[in-house]
């Protein structure tokens, strides 16, 4: 279904933008993902313009969505790798997870958990289907 995905993004600060641009892709490649079917992109508030996060967004020439960390919080039951590490480092328990799920709304669903490559954090989530998105 085209546009049907969404992904979260995080990093650590100073994240190489090569190093996410490779991990977007090969994390797509493994899920059977195309670019095409990409709709969003959401992270953190204060993330949004770290190098690897931009230039990912830029490159997909889509937007960046922005969630507080009180709003990524409220996604943390459905988190499947919260973590008590990021809580204390950001005040959410994920970042990439949350916002992917923030981004997929209630009936959205996680396809594929957190994966870090090198400082550089994503996840995917997938629309519902149907118009009542």
């Amino acid at each position: 279904m085209p546009n049907s995905i969404v992904i979260g993004l995080g990093c650590r600060r100073g994240a190489s933008p090569t190093d996410m641009q490779t991990h977007f892709e090969s994390t797509l490649a493994e899920a059977g993902i195309s670019r095409a079917q990409i709709s969003a992109l959401g992270t953190l508030a204060g993330k949004e313009e770290e190098p690897a996060i931009r230039s990912l967004a830029d490159g997909l020439e889509l937007a960046v969505s922005v969630f507080s960390a009180a709003s990524l919080e409220e996604e943390t039951p459905r988190l499947l790798n919260p973590s008590d590490v990021v809580f204390r480092e950001t005040g959410c328990h994920g970042v990439a997870e949350a916002a992917a799920l923030a981004l997929a709304g209630a009936n959205g669903r996680l396809i594929v958990p957190k994966r870090v490559l090198n400082g550089c954090t994503l996840a995917i989530a997938e629309l519902p289907p149907g118009p009542a998105r």
